[in-house]
């Protein structure tokens, strides 16, 4: 009877770990990027249409910018370290991904309209990499463009122009197609960066959205 029992128990465990191994690939089979996940991406949808000022004094919307993989921040120009750090690596990911044959765009976003005119983000992206886009826009354009991404800032309290500005520094990998792939922590290298992303496009171009 001993053995019997012990039989059974053997065999209702085979079938719950070959049941969780199907429920797990099962889950997986839904998400064609699942294998280039570093882990698991929460916090609903994010990205969406936006209308914004390019550095030539242009306005362009989400459409026109987001035409091919794009590495999205969200920072300022008058940033003291941060911004200039997590860009300059952003530039540095987009050339090691380049070397190897993927077009990937670094865009920044600035959430300090007041100072960061289009001539402003023009020197400061044009310092960071030829090819990177700067965007900004009046107030109610810049919130609309954060709330769609989910990020966070706020301007510190402050009695002259040099002010700071609190805000999140995570980068957002947009793919054309379907849209907000995943996103980088400032820990990420760039050569963590530019794996990621080239398993993403890779992906994309398997199933015909890249």
């Amino acid at each position: 009877m001993a053995k019997i029992y012990a039989g059974l128990a053997v065999a209702a465990v085979i079938g719950l770990v070959g049941g969780s191994a199907l429920w797990v690939m099962q889950g997986n089979s839904g998400d064609p990027f699942a294998a280039c996940h570093a882990g698991a991406v929460g916090g609903g949808d994010i990205g969406g249409p936006f209308t914004l000022v390019d550095e030539t004094g242009a306005t362009v919307t989400d459409k026109d910018v987001l035409t091919k993989p794009t590495l999205v921040y969200f920072g300022y120009t008058f940033c003291p370290d941060v911004c200039p750090l997590d860009n300059a690596r952003n530039a540095e990911a987009v050339d090691i991904l380049e070397e190897r044959g993927y077009d990937v765009t670094p865009l920044f976003i600035s959430i300090d309209p007041k100072r960061d005119t289009p001539e402003v983000l023009a020197d400061f992206t044009d310092n960071l990499h030829p090819r990177m886009v700067g965007l900004t826009g009046s107030d109610a354009q810049v919130k609309a463009a954060s709330l769609a991404y989910k990020t966070y800032f706020k301007a510190q309290p402050a009695d002259d122009e040099f002010y700071l500005v609190d805000h999140s520094t995570f980068t957002y990998l947009m793919m054309p197609g379907s849209g907000f792939a995943d996103f980088f922590k400032r820990e990420a290298t760039a050569e963590e960066m530019a794996e990621r992303t080239a398993c993403f496009v890779d992906v994309a171009r398997g199933i015909g959205q890249n």
